[in-house]
């Protein structure tokens, strides 16, 4: 039977391979749209997860736990192979690539913040220099970078408009419809148990 240690190796391999996935693909989309706004956005966050990668190689040397070599080459591998779906555009670089990819990286942080919970809270990993807070924030920085450009992208592929550029009035459901939140009738509370 697996102990706990056998099994938070498993996890963290398992951990940096995705890692790894996210690197290269950070790496990959800042490259595409070298030059822009959008390019020097993901050129930050690009550094930033490969010092994570770095970082949590680190931890898992002073944890002992051994690395799995095979698990980040096949994400490297797979991310490479990633480059081939189709995308709208035979050979070039399209919108829809630049909008999957940003999706994919938000996802990632959105994981990773998740990682450093787990191993703060769940695995109780305390560490003198590590600081989980600060690597939980510096994920939501990643995310508060990228989500503007993720979202433009997201209209120019899908044709959506702007929230702001809405028609004004938005409907007359809008008007009519109650707040989930409020109570059917003034002053009287809703039943939180089943209808009878």
């Amino acid at each position: 039977m697996h102990d706990h240690q056998e099994y938070l190796r498993i996890y963290m391999n398992d951990q940096l391979a995705l890692g790894v996935g996210w690197r290269e693909t950070a790496r990959r989309a800042a490259h595409e749209n070298a030059g822009s706004p959008l390019g020097e956005a993901l050129d930050r966050v690009a550094a930033e997860i490969a010092d994570d990668v770095v970082l949590f190689e680190a931890i898992m040397r002073r944890l002992g736990l051994a690395r799995n070599p095979v698990k980040p080459a096949l994400a490297m591998a797979a991310e490479r192979i990633g480059r081939l779906k189709p995308n709208g555009h035979v050979r070039s670089y399209s919108p829809l690539s630049r909008f999957v990819e940003l999706d994919v990286l938000v996802m990632g942080i959105e994981g990773k913040k998740i990682l450093w919970e787990n191993l703060r809270d769940l695995a109780g990993i305390q560490l003198p220099d590590i600081d989980f807070g600060a690597l939980i924030e510096r994920a939501d920085g990643q995310r508060r970078m990228l989500e503007p450009h993720r979202r433009d992208a997201g209209r120019e592929v899908f044709g959506g408009r702007h929230p702001a550029s809405a028609p004004a009035g938005g409907g007359g459901a809008r008007t009519t419809r109650r707040s989930a939140s409020a109570p059917a009738h003034p002053g009287k509370e809703p039943s939180a148990g089943p209808a009878r």
